[in-house]
């Protein structure tokens, strides 16, 4: 997962270094530098939605409904439906090529230990970098076992000559199921349970029964999650832009496809960091000459999301790229110290400095 460069190689591969301390410049294409370029990184974020699909199926009996269980409004057509019914935003780190220099090493430095990430962001100097905490994967709930309603129904309902007369003594059963809970519940049952386990045991073995039996009048709702995630790395502030369109019946469709409600992203800049003022040549030829470690000093976005002109979710992070970069003297990897050195993965940021002086 990550590259280290120790002293002792870097001393066999660059032996002509002839610097006295360690040295950042900007990495020119095509140029091989005598040590380990690295990038600092942008802040992008990634949005997980978990999206419930609901599943509706009419009963058996659903047009019978009104008439012998007095449920009104029940549905005669199968229909399936599509919600948000969580947000998340996510950090994320992805090299900024922007800011990508390179580190000179020779023997009279004790900045001999660079680890870099995979996509060559800097994570730590003589230390090991900081761990990232990866989000728990996503795991849908199991579904809810039913019980089939069609074991529940006796001989004489499956008897019986019509729809209509089965739907009739399959509502009367449902009613008989409800009088003998209540006589339970009363203590006026005739065969009352010998203790509370029992009577529990009792109680949910009828509650089970009337579920199974009265979804073949009211019909039965099936949900499952999903989790999707879009990713956004933000150059500045930018006003509700579309990300993407969710359709109740087809869930996520193409952001062209009409049927879908619009979801819009805004990004706002809170300017938390003073933007410094410096002429662009000078400040190259200025990195160019001194020595040390570039890290970000990040700034902070607001991220809100929209649901056609509705804000439905916002938060903060902070963001590399509206921040500054500054540098840390090379004096702090000289050899009268052994100076640990911490970036956060994401933002670039010091996360810690620490500096040992030699025994």
């Amino acid at each position: 997962m990550r590259r280290y460069f120790t002293s002792i190689i870097l001393c066999l591969l660059f032996s002509g270094a002839l610097n006295a301390q360690t040295q950042l410049t900007d990495y020119q294409p095509g140029v091989t530098p005598e040590g380990a370029i690295y990038f600092l990184p942008k802040t992008a974020f990634r949005i997980t939605m978990q999206i419930e699909k609901t599943t509706y199926k009419p009963g058996d009996f659903a047009a019978y409904a009104q008439r012998f269980m007095r449920l009104k409004d029940i549905a005669q057509e199968p229909s399936t439906q599509y919600r948000i019914i969580n947000y998340q935003v996510i950090p994320v780190a992805i090299p900024d090529t922007t800011k990508k220099y390179a580190i000179r090493f020779n023997a009279k430095t004790v900045a001999a230990n660079v680890a870099l990430s995979d996509d060559g962001r800097l994570l730590a100097i003589n230390a090991e970098p900081t761990a990232i905490k990866e989000p728990k994967s996503f795991q849908s709930y199991p579904k809810k076992q039913r019980t089939n309603p069609r074991q529940l129904l006796t001989q004489e309902i499956l008897s019986a000559g019509s729809t209509a007369k089965m739907a009739q003594l399959t509502a009367q059963e449902i009613y008989d199921l409800r009088e003998n809970r209540n006589l339970l519940i009363k203590g006026q049952a005739d065969f009352m349970p010998q203790d509370g386990d029992q009577l529990r045991l009792m109680l949910h073995q009828i509650d089970t029964q009337d579920e199974a039996l009265t979804s073949l009048f009211k019909g039965t709702n099936d949900c499952d999650t999903t989790e999707h995630s879009l990713t956004v790395c933000p150059d500045g502030s930018f006003d509700r832009q579309l990300l993407f369109r969710l359709s109740q019946v087809d869930g996520l469709v193409d952001t062209d496809d009409l049927s879908g409600a619009p979801y819009y992203i805004s990004v706002e800049d809170l300017r938390s960091i003073p933007k410094t003022i410096e002429d662009n040549g000078a400040k190259a030829k200025k990195k160019a000459f001194e020595a040390g470690v570039y890290v970000n000093v990040p700034g902070r976005m607001r991220i809100t999301l929209y649901q056609g002109i509705d804000a439905v979710f916002n938060t903060e992070l902070p963001a590399a790229q509206f921040g500054n970069v500054e540098l840390l003297s090379g004096d702090l990897f000289n050899k009268h110290y052994t100076t640990h050195l911490w970036l956060n993965p994401t933002t670039g940021a010091v996360e810690r400095l620490e500096a040992e002086q030699p025994k």
